[in-house]
């Protein structure tokens, strides 16, 4: 089917979204197509405000509409402990759990020499100082367990060393409600290591 080319353009835009197929693409254009124009209007507004009114905090580097943060400049929250996150949608996903209590600091990336990421391309340095700067007591690292987060953390627990601080790594292992049976051998071998004491 050939469609008129604003429709097709539409689609076409879509698809440069993560995850959205032509399929998808064309779903959406089709119930864009279906809304009224205010409703369109409002989509648009929003997507246009999130380039011009977000933008980074200078301090940690979470996505913010203000500069500082609200989490930076909140008083109920411990700026001794530190919380290093590779995204900004991280923190979103530890906010989720409304357990951590602490500050966050965003690398925007990880360590991937093969894609010509080294420490200077990150927001290694801004921790650095900031640690140094800062009454912390704390950091957590807080990077995936993949190749790259792993050899992140390493890279940070090295460079951190020098300061009189602790230093921790966020434990992996078995999922809440996870079946050993089926969980794969690394997984179990890190929930082992990683496990800790059961308070009675």
């Amino acid at each position: 089917m050939i469609y008129p080319k604003p429709l097709e353009d539409l689609v076409k835009q879509l698809q440069k979204l993560p995850t959205i197929g032509p399929k998808t693409a064309q779903r959406l254009a089709f119930s864009i197509l279906k809304m009224s124009e205010e409703e369109v209007a409002k989509i648009s507004k929003s997507i246009s405000e999130v380039k011009t009114k977000l933008n980074y905090c200078t301090i940690c580097g979470s996505i913010t509409d203000r500069d500082p943060c609200m989490i930076c400049t909140n008083p109920n929250r411990s700026h001794q402990v530190v919380c290093v996150i590779e995204e900004p949608d991280d923190l979103l996903a530890i906010e989720r759990t409304r357990r951590y209590k602490g500050v966050y600091h965003v690398l925007m990336g990880v360590l991937s020499p093969l894609d010509g990421v080294g420490p200077r391309d990150l927001r290694i340095g801004s921790l650095l100082e900031r640690v140094g700067e800062n009454n912390i007591g704390e950091v957590i690292i807080a990077t995936n367990y993949t190749t790259e987060g792993q050899a992140t953390a390493l890279y940070l627990a090295t460079q951190l060393d020098d300061f009189d601080i602790e230093i921790t790594r966020i434990a992996y292992g078995i999922p809440v409600g996870g079946d050993l049976e089926y969980i794969d051998d690394q997984t179990i071998s890190q929930a082992i290591e990683g496990r800790r004491k059961i308070s009675s």
